[in-house]
């Protein structure tokens, strides 16, 4: 099973208050610890919203919403993708995880991904060979 691990935004974040040399530490081993595990798939810190673009759309419109975003509460300072035996297995390893946002609640998100199997009838045999493909070239991108 594959979960995207959010961890969300807080004000400090949002300013672009970057973390401290012992929690950029902390962050490495557990993130060598989930690596070692075979766990880590992916991960990364974002920048805060003011640097980031939406993009919506309404009907047959699109148009671009320039950051900073409002609420904090919604926004993500970075994430993980994670591969798993189990939501629990998620629950566990996060529990573990360096408190992500000294002096303010920290908060992580998991979130599993859609299996291809998931989709069920709707999903055709031409989708399946198209999705196989695309992480083929994902996969040989990665290695380059």
């Amino acid at each position: 099973m594959k979960v995207v691990v959010f961890v969300k935004a807080t004000p400090n974040s949002e300013k672009g208050v970057l973390p401290s040399e012992q929690l950029l530490t902390d962050m490495g081993k557990f993130n060598e610890e989930l690596v070692k595990a075979g766990i880590m798939q992916a991960g990364e810190g974002l920048k805060p919203s003011i640097a980031g673009k939406r993009i919506q759309f309404t009907g047959g419109n699109v148009s671009v919403i320039d950051g900073p975003f409002a609420e904090t509460k919604e926004l993500v300072a970075g994430f993980w993708v994670w591969k798993v035996k189990s939501l629990e297995e998620a629950v566990q390893w996060a529990k573990r995880c360096p408190h992500p946002m000294p002096g303010e609640v920290g908060v992580l998100e998991i979130r599993p991904v859609y299996e291809f199997e998931d989709f069920g009838e709707v999903a055709t045999e031409e989708h399946r060979e198209r999705n196989e493909r695309l992480q083929a070239a994902i996969d040989a991108q990665q290695k380059h």
